[in-house]
């Protein structure tokens, strides 16, 4: 059934007379249901010729032509109201469907531009269907995004203008909120097709987007009279090429005075010589997030690359020889890694290993059995002596949260060599052993002070246990709030750590080596071997 009723009749012959495309005429007659869109577009442009055709052996309508740049009000409507004395832009539908115009030598859409007629038919959709295809990645659902023209949106306002003027004067009644919108056509008409071909479900939860800009440059000057009606609404951008942006448009054209509006640009809108381009047809993987823990066994090993005004000083890092593992699998082109809390790169790793978590940013490939997985770390582990990773795993973005929250109410475990300028026995060092949540007071450090804001930290040893070595080195294994500078509580940072181990001693006191023993962060949940 045709979806148009002969309330819609005056407004349908209006737009085709001034070169709308049948599809853009179903969304200004209010027509949301998707059967009528998905037809082809001859087949469309038939059935409404027909539906048009009246009992009379020709209809005659009678419009502008050629629009002028700047039209007044009233002249508006005059040119609806009258027809025209010297029988220009005249548009026929006869009995037999056939339409004939003086200047209808080029049929797209003035309002759409082409994209509900051109981009909406089954040979564009395989042309994109194919680049998605070469591009490489794994997918079981997409996300199909479409970047229109800015102009698009005050062609349509200026098409509604003209409309609401021409209901007005048949007492007809039609609003703005009744138009459907063109990107809701378009994926009426596009998803099926899409599914249909790639096999998968169109799904907006979908971590794989498919995107396609479109743009007009021959009608790329349609916006820029808003600018100096509305300067405001046009600021450059730094990542934005241009001011015109659909955003910036749409601002403009809310603020705009439809009477300001139509003085300054054609009604109805031109039609163009020539479809919208394709700017880009681009595929896109949203991040996958893969955690573990990992123990470090080196002490010339920093956590993430150290280099110092751009000279690298060590060959590699724990984030390095984890991460560059995980791009060659996932084949994805970045990663950011993360962790709960960080080590010098002359400390140790030890017990069940730091949790961290690694964002894999645009993967290739995303799909993983668990044997997979557990091959891959084998595969790190294998890679190097100077790490080990346990617990590998994917997780989700949300889950990472649970390595930061709360960190610093966390605890972790220490043990460090320490040595003293004074002779010690084993006496001396025994009433550490007493000392439960001992507070502390830490000015930030002075080697991270290039790095990190200056500021007082109060920080809580929680309890210190003491193994006597020889006369002036001892083995300290503590357990603190997370975020304890532990080398500057043993040695004081010059008075910016109170109380320290050389204060509590009174000795001076330095420590020699530090390992991490337990970093207490239940996360990620630990996997069996």
């Amino acid at each position: 059934m045709f979806p148009l009723t002969e309330e819609n009749k005056h407004v349908a012959q209006l737009l085709l007379s001034t070169g709308t495309c049948p599809r853009c005429i179903f969304r200004f007659c209010g027509v949301d249901f998707h059967a009528p869109y998905k037809l082809p577009y001859k087949e469309l442009l038939n059935e409404l010729q027909k539906f048009l055709d009246t009992e009379k052996d020709e209809l005659i309508l009678e419009v502008m032509n050629p629009p002028p740049k700047k039209i007044r009000l009233q002249e508006l409507e005059d040119s609806i109201d009258n027809l025209s004395q010297n029988g220009e832009g005249r548009i026929s539908l006869s009995q037999d469907g056939s339409i004939a115009s003086k200047n209808s030598n080029l049929n797209v859409c003035n309002v759409c531009l082409g994209i509900l007629q051109e981009f909406c038919e089954k040979d564009f959709v395989k042309k994109v269907c194919q680049k998605v295809e070469a591009s490489g990645f794994e997918f079981t659902s997409l996300v199909f995004s479409v970047s229109f023209p800015p102009q698009l949106s005050v062609r349509e306002v200026r098409s509604f203008a003209c409309i609401k003027l021409y209901v007005k004067k048949q007492s007809l009644s039609l609003g703005r909120d009744d138009i459907v919108q063109l990107k809701e056509a378009y994926k009426w008409i596009t998803h099926p097709l899409f599914s249909e071909e790639l096999g998968v479900p169109i799904d907006g939860k979908s971590l794989f987007e498919v995107s396609v800009v479109f743009a007009h440059p021959e009608t790329v000057e349609d916006c820029h009279f808003l600018a100096a009606i509305c300067p405001d609404c046009f600021k450059p951008a730094k990542n934005k090429q241009s001011v015109f942006t659909r955003m910036a448009v749409m601002k403009a054209l809310n603020k705009i005075k439809e009477e300001d509006f139509l003085k300054q640009f054609p009604c109805p809108p031109n039609s163009p010589k020539a479809v919208c381009t394709v700017l880009e047809i681009e595929c896109a993987h949203g991040a996958v997030f893969v955690a573990g823990r990992y123990n470090k066994y080196s002490r010339n090993l920093p956590q993430t690359p150290w280099i110092i005004d751009g000279e690298r000083k060590l060959e590699s890092s724990v984030e390095e020889l984890i991460s560059d593992h995980l791009l060659a699998v996932f084949k994805a082109e970045s990663f950011n890694f993360s962790s709960s809390g960080r080590e010098d790169v002359d400390v140790r790793t030890l017990g069940n290993g730091r949790p961290f978590a690694i964002e894999l940013v645009n993967p290739h490939r995303v799909h993983f059995t668990s044997q997979e997985i557990k091959e891959l770390q084998q595969k790190i582990n294998n890679s190097s002596n100077k790490i080990q990773v346990r617990d590998l795993q994917l997780v989700t973005r949300e889950a990472i949260g649970h390595m930061k929250e709360g960190e610093e109410e966390k605890t972790k475990t220490y043990s460090a060599l320490i040595w003293t300028d004074k002779a010690i026995q084993k006496k001396d060092i025994e009433f550490l052993n007493d000392i439960k949540d001992l507070k502390i007071d830490q000015k930030t450090p002075l080697r991270v002070l290039h790095r990190r804001p200056l500021a007082v930290r109060a920080r809580v040893i929680h309890s210190m246990e003491t193994q006597y070595v020889d006369e002036h080195h001892f083995r300290l294994r503590l357990k603190t709030q997370a975020g304890t500078y532990i080398k500057e509580f043993v040695h004081g940072d010059f008075g910016r750590t109170k109380p320290n181990i050389g204060s509590l001693m009174n000795v001076t006191a330095d420590i020699l080596e530090l390992d991490v023993e337990s970093v207490d962060v239940d996360w990620p949940p630990a996997l069996d071997d």
